[in-house]
């Protein structure tokens, strides 16, 4: 059975304790600025492998990393000029960026091109990321091919039994974040919270 909190009943203790606990394995399902999601600390290869099997997820769909800071981002990126100027213009916030891997990094590419990294804008969640030693692998809280979750009450009707921790937020508004890929020359694959033109007038080019 999942341990259920509120996060605006969560005491400093129990944030304390449910960080520790995700960088030690733990699977949580988790409130965010856009929609549920399911996540574990990135580096735990049997953890990440519990969610593909929750979701019914294909292996071969990689998933995101979450993270604090625009430095935790650094750590782990062959980080460059223009994820620097997108960092700072829309994180935190509805921007995933593909990035290239350093050495640090490249464990989690998991034969993928590049490392998909975002800065939440959800102050919970990110105060969670800070208290972490490890990057968190999220994807949405959702069974693969079914709608995203937003509502508190389909959360628990689907992992309640299955997560090891909920975390609740009330129910959500679905916006997703936009994706730009910047492993090569920049492309948007998806646009979703940052608009196409916000990007470009940062870049100061377009985008493809």
């Amino acid at each position: 059975m999942s341990r259920i909190f509120r996060i605006d009943k969560l005491t400093e203790t129990q944030l304390v304790q449910t960080a520790a606990q995700i960088d030690e394995g733990a699977v949580a399902a988790f409130a965010t600025d856009t929609v549920y999601g399911i996540g574990t600390q990135a580096f735990d290869e049997d953890a990440i492998a519990r969610i593909y099997q929750i979701k019914g997820r294909p292996s071969q769909m990689p998933m995101q990393i979450l993270l604090g800071s625009i430095a935790h981002a650094q750590e782990i990126t062959a980080w460059g000029e223009e994820a620097d100027k997108l960092a700072r213009a829309f994180w935190p916030g509805g921007l995933t960026m593909i990035l290239p891997a350093n050495a640090k990094g490249r464990p989690l590419l998991r034969s993928f091109s590049g490392l998909g990294l975002r800065v939440p804008a959800h102050p919970f969640l990110r105060d969670l990321l800070n208290r972490m030693k490890n990057p968190l692998a999220s994807t949405s809280a959702n069974l693969h091919g079914s709608p995203v979750i937003t509502r508190e009450e389909d959360l628990l009707q689907f992992l309640e039994t299955r997560a090891d921790i909920i975390l609740l937020g009330g129910d959500l508004s679905c916006v997703a974040s936009s994706v730009v890929d910047l492993t090569s020359v920049p492309k948007l694959l998806r646009e979703g919270a940052v608009s196409r033109l916000a990007l470009e007038k940062t870049l100061g080019f377009g985008v493809k």
